[in-house]
């Protein structure tokens, strides 16, 4: 595939730190020359991990923004070893108009890998961390929310890739994370995700759901932080020891799954929905999960969503008013002791 039309004044070579931008050309009604700027920064002192730190893949996912430019600001080169390059905000048109595509094509960047370096904007933008940042990197740590769709229990989460050298260390960088649950799930929406591209380069992924909607609390943002610096310790980049979930006062991370397309419940019909679990709450086959309501008949008794089984509700439906085929539920399963003896 051809050379990427994305330009950077960033050296990757170079020791040091570095602030610079991603320059992607484009078009658009106003402007027959434009270039989309996208932050990006480099860290570089000797020898050590690379690692390839992003957030904003979808622009409505705020607090992994946030906390990457932070680190940005206030990471020192005495503090590394090693190189870190951070892209704070992929998806800066979504990020600005609080979407989760990209409102200059209506792509979605997670669903665009490997790109496309002649294609639409956001498939130029794939492009370049599939052929130029991916092959740099041993660790791609994408943070992502819920978004403004879905409200998720705060949890590091990860697929069960086959290479067992690679899964025993992307599971170490999700405990690394300390958060309560973490999450094995599939692929329900279609292909050309941004971890698996990475996976299949054989990099260690280490990646994200904390919580979502339109608020960010201040402990979800602690988290976020407290856990990405964490990460990076573990990880051999960041001078410093690492906190573990015993050292904090805490229960081991559960580890849950869901796996099969049973585990996630999608809305029969448009409607307005009602939570009735919140997330993080273990629930038995059966039990009553949401209610879908009829604005245009209030006088029809609301569809009742329940659970197909025993499990654990680690995500619902963000906003109440829902389209058919919308994702309500979430429902996860702990993991087999034979899985986590893979780990």
């Amino acid at each position: 595939m051809s050379k990427s039309p994305i330009q950077t004044g960033i050296d990757y070579h170079q020791q040091g730190k570095q602030w610079g931008m991603l320059s992607v050309p484009y078009s658009y009604n106003l402007s027959g020359w434009s270039k989309l700027q996208i932050p990006i920064a480099q860290i570089a002192n000797g020898d050590g991990p690379t690692v390839l730190l992003m957030a904003g893949n979808h622009g409505d996912e705020y607090p992994g923004q946030i906390a990457i430019m932070r680190l940005m600001r206030e990471l020192q080169v005495d503090q590394i070893r090693g190189r870190i390059i951070m892209i704070p905000i992929l998806n800066v048109p979504a990020s600005r108009a609080s979407t989760r595509l990209s409102p200059i094509d209506g792509k979605n960047l997670n669903r665009c890998f490997p790109g496309n370096p002649i294609g639409t904007i956001t498939e130029v933008i794939a492009h370049y961390l599939t052929t130029e940042l991916f092959p740099k990197a041993d660790y791609v740590i994408d943070l992502h929310t819920g978004g403004r769709g879905i409200y998720f229990y705060p949890c590091a989460h990860m697929h069960l890739v086959d290479d067992l050298e690679q899964r025993r260390k992307m599971a170490q960088g999700a405990l690394a994370y300390n958060t309560d649950f973490a999450f094995l799930y599939a692929d329900i929406a279609g292909t050309g995700l941004l971890p698996v591209e990475a996976e299949g380069q054989g990099k260690i992924v280490i990646t994200t759901e904390l919580s979502g909607g339109e608020v960010t609390t201040q402990p979800v943002h602690q988290l976020t932080q407290a856990g990405l610096r964490n990460v990076l310790i573990h990880v051999g980049l960041l001078e410093g020891e690492e906190q573990t979930r015993e050292g904090l006062g805490l229960p081991p991370t559960r580890w849950i799954e869901a796996l099969s397309d049973k585990d996630y419940l999608f809305a029969p019909e448009s409607g307005m929905y009602e939570s009735l679990v919140d997330v993080g709450q273990d629930v038995s086959a059966g039990q009553p999960l949401g209610a879908l309501h009829f604005p245009e008949r209030p006088d029809r008794e609301p569809a009742i969503v329940e659970a197909h089984a025993d499990g654990i509700l680690i995500a619902h439906r963000g906003p109440a008013i829902t389209a058919q085929g919308d994702l309500l539920v979430c429902l996860a399963h702990d993991v087999s002791p034979e899985v986590l003896k893979t780990f």
